[in-house]
């Protein structure tokens, strides 16, 4: 029993020696990805100024058709205004004219 016991130990040890060589091909395959993250984080470290700067672009943009919209607002306000003065002008005239038509 106790040969059978030493024998299995021995066994196992040599299963084990035999794992540990194959480490080394993980170990290669870790460092890569470890290359391979390492590069993709500088890649990926510019990007919060990118949105930064995209959200600045963003509200400036926004700030600009807000102000677009107003004067916009402001013409078609004085364009109704216009209109009005035109139609009651028109109207004055029409009412003239037919007043001296009917003399």
């Amino acid at each position: 029993m106790n040969t059978f016991l030493k024998a299995g130990v021995v066994a196992l040890v040599v299963v084990f020696a035999a794992g540990c060589t194959d480490l080394k091909p993980l170990e290669a395959q870790v460092s890569a990805l470890k290359e391979e993250l390492n590069k993709h984080i500088a890649e990926t470290a510019g990007i919060p100024a990118l949105a930064a700067n995209a959200a600045k672009a963003a509200q400036a943009a926004a700030t600009a058709a807000q102000q677009a919209q107003s004067k916009a607002d402001a013409a078609a306000s004085a364009a109704q205004a216009s209109q009005q003065c035109c139609d009651a002008t028109n109207e004055k005239i029409d009412r003239l004219f037919k007043k001296s038509m009917s003399k």
